[in-house]
């Protein structure tokens, strides 16, 4: 069960394996946002380079694990995380990952040592050869999104962000598949607003909202490889109609933009996934009012988009 007593013990038996990420607050003067203040989470910085590590210990410490070792699909990051998990446990990981994985998310998962298959061109390819490949030989499957053991590990976002920043009026939250804003929503039951950010090319969330159920919707766009499954899950959908805030749709040049702002000031540097819910706020497609004090997701940074240059020879 999803409350706050298994959120609780869940964060101390997965507390060994992850990293703490910390918070850092931001005068909202300093991105041309006066009147409010910010509080991000930088939880780019945790193991495998996002959130997804907290769901892959999860379900590797509370599940059997047989010869045949664990599957996931993948649009990357939480391929890279379960084969960090993996590796860490001793344990052997199949990955399944699309076509449309970015470079730095495949370089990751071979990096950690996994079984790496590029199947198809989205995520549903890759999780339909990771079910067939479940059958063949009885691995242990790890869901990307919608598999409890995946809710309760990233819910302790949820619990770390609350104790760092109890004041918090909102919360923006990037959602692809919905295993992180279904964790975050569950876990504050409304203590304060949590919202949704997709972008216009991959609105899983919102064409959820509006048909009353998980239906499949486009995916494409700048963060296909994180944020453009065929549909959000079926266990966060119901958390999400109970104590969710709706869904904020961002343009791909939001994004971007998102992402250039965070590194201009904060020197900052995030993949386009996670900089989604910064782009709500610096587009103006979801508005803090006067004073409120708002949580900001910062939620991975698997990209080599950033060119740094060779070191002088003095």
């Amino acid at each position: 069960m999803l409350d706050s007593t298994a959120i609780r013990a869940n964060a101390t038996r997965i507390a060994p394996y992850i990293r703490r990420t910390p918070v850092v607050r931001v005068d909202g003067a300093d991105f041309g946002l006066d009147g409010v203040r910010f509080v991000f989470k930088l939880e780019f910085l945790q193991h495998s380079g996002s959130f997804k590590a907290r769901g892959a210990f999860t379900s590797l410490l509370t599940q059997p694990v047989g010869q045949a070792g664990v599957v996931a699909a993948s649009g990357g990051n939480h391929g890279a995380a379960v084969a960090f998990a993996a590796r860490r446990l001793g344990v052997r990981a199949t990955i399944f990952v699309p076509g449309v994985a970015a470079p730095a998310k495949l370089a990751r998962i071979r990096g950690y040592g996994a079984d790496l298959r590029v199947v198809g061109e989205r995520y549903a390819d890759a999780l339909a050869a990771s079910e067939a490949f479940v059958r063949d030989t009885g691995a242990t499957p790890i869901h990307a999104y919608d598999q409890p053991e995946t809710l309760l590990g990233q819910a302790s976002v949820g619990l770390e962000f609350e104790a760092d920043a109890p004041d918090l009026d909102a919360l923006l939250v990037a959602v692809g598949g919905g295993g992180l804003i279904g964790g975050i929503a569950a876990w504050y039951q409304g203590r304060a607003r949590v919202i949704g950010v997709e972008p216009e090319l991959a609105p899983t969330l919102a064409h959820a909202l509006a048909a009353g159920r998980p239906v499949e919707a486009p995916g494409g766009g700048v963060a296909a490889d994180s944020l453009a499954p065929r549909q959000v899950g079926h266990l966060m959908f119901p958390i999400m109609q109970r104590h969710g805030a709706g869904s904020v749709l961002v343009s791909d040049a939001a994004i971007v933009e998102a992402q250039r702002s965070l590194w201009d000031v904060l020197r900052v540097v995030v993949e386009p996934g996670g900089a989604a819910a910064f782009a709500a706020l610096l587009s103006g497609a979801w508005r803090a009012q006067p004073g409120q004090t708002v949580g900001v997701l910062l939620c991975g940074a698997n990209t080599d988009a950033v060119a740094f240059g060779t070191v002088p020879h003095v």
